[in-house]
């Protein structure tokens, strides 16, 4: 095999940061002239017709201010005009809190997602951490907005959706939302050295553990509102962007790896800490073998049934980038060759399939024949999972990428 898909060779690491490099180059394009993030085309352009989403915008403001602290020229420039954008056309001024995002008229969509204030947490915690204007600011709104609408302190759970002026919650819950709060509360807690945050991600990764063991590890993805499993939510649109019917092996393969970040990082005693990761790898190892090359080729697909068969075929780039992630920090806590074994697999899957060698980026969805395919995410709206991939297994697997990178960089000045 390749040198460069191994991990921990030279040549693996120099792939990584090449390529960590060529996705920030592909990106620049994005601000609006408000600054919240246009979505981009195949080659970076700009899709100036579509909306311009809260949470896209946060995950590039969370991208380019990791860029700044590795010192790439204008990312730090890049970062502020996001963070801008979050301030600024994204918030409402007036009741609190983020839109879903603005029309391309200026017009704003309206409601209010658990699913974007997380991730305008995690903008404002790398922001803070680069030392972007604004982002001090914009972290205390966001945990203040959250604590105040979405976190439920009874539940040890976080809600999914309000209208636009925190009157109405919707019965809905998701534990898409939830996976990317623990995300968010774990950069909050890094960035703030504030334990609470740390605490609570450990409450919703408990909640979840417990549902995916009683199915089998595939975890439940849709909720009533007392959070009970609603188990065929979608069934007749099994591919929608987040609310798929079934098992979504990728956010399988994403929780592992945010429980034994948390798990590493909570001075947890051994024994317990030791029972965590054994949870994240079952959950691990049960999505690989579901979906991995579920069909006869490469890949992993989108969506299983409660059986582990697959329904949508299609490979999503976010579930390569997470399956490069969780592997690489599973074999950093286990040392066990299998992990490392997959890693190299999913990276050299990656070079030959998903990299898009001519105009830059990964291709965001592939069809079970690993051709081009546009139906659910067509064009490249971000560089959020495909990023972190080139730097998640380079970095200290109990800390937040962002503050990895920041402890990293910090000590090479």
């Amino acid at each position: 095999m390749n040198n460069k898909y191994i991990i921990d060779t030279t040549e693996n690491k120099e792939f990584l940061h090449e390529n960590s490099l060529r996705l920030l180059e592909f990106g620049r394009k994005f601000p609006s002239p408000g600054g919240s993030s246009y979505y981009l085309g195949d080659d970076g352009t700009p899709w100036t017709d579509r909306p311009r989403e809260t949470w896209i915008t946060s995950r590039m403001a969370h991208v380019y201010s990791i860029g700044s602290m590795m010192g790439v020229a204008g990312c730090k420039e890049l970062a502020a005009s996001a963070i801008k954008g979050l301030r600024g056309e994204l918030n409402d001024k007036v009741n609190g809190g983020w839109y879903a995002g603005v029309k391309a008229d200026g017009s704003i969509i309206p409601g209010k997602q658990c699913y974007a204030h997380a991730f305008v947490i995690l903008a404002a915690s790398s922001a803070k951490l680069a030392g972007v204007e604004g982002a001090d600011e914009l972290l205390n709104d966001a945990l203040t907005i959250y604590d105040k609408y979405f976190w439920n302190e009874d539940e040890g759970l976080s809600c999914d959706t309000w209208n636009t002026d925190f009157t109405e919650l919707d019965g809905y819950r998701g534990i898409n939302a939830n996976m990317h709060t623990v995300e968010a509360f774990l950069a909050a807690a890094d960035t703030l050295n504030d334990e609470k945050y740390r605490i609570r991600a450990g409450r919703i990764i408990d909640r979840v553990i417990d549902w995916a063991k009683d199915n089998n590890y595939r975890i439940p993805e849709h909720f009533t509102s007392d959070w009970q499993p609603d188990l065929n939510k979608n069934i007749e649109k099994p591919d929608d962007p987040f609310k798929p019917y079934g098992a979504t092996p990728g956010h399988g393969i994403e929780w592992a790896r945010l429980i034994t970040q948390w798990a590493m990082s909570s001075n947890l005693n051994a024994d317990i800490e030791r029972k965590y990761i054994e949870e994240a790898c079952c959950l691990y190892e049960r999505a690989v073998a579901d979906a991995w090359n579920a069909d006869g080729a490469p890949g992993i697909v989108y969506t299983t049934d409660w059986e582990g068969k697959p329904v949508v075929h299609d490979r999503m780039h976010w579930t390569l980038a997470e399956a490069i992630n969780t592997s690489a920090v599973l074999y950093r806590v286990t040392k066990e060759e299998r992990y490392a074994s997959d890693y190299s697999k999913f990276m050299q899957y990656l070079d030959e399939t998903v990299l898009d060698h001519t105009c830059g980026s990964w291709f965001h969805q592939l069809d079970e024949n690993n051709k081009l395919k546009n139906t659910v995410w067509p064009g490249k709206s971000d560089l959020y999972h495909a990023f972190q991939a080139m730097l998640i297994p380079c970095v200290d697997c109990k800390i937040s990428v962002a503050k990895g990178m920041f402890i990293y960089y910090t000590k090479l000045i």
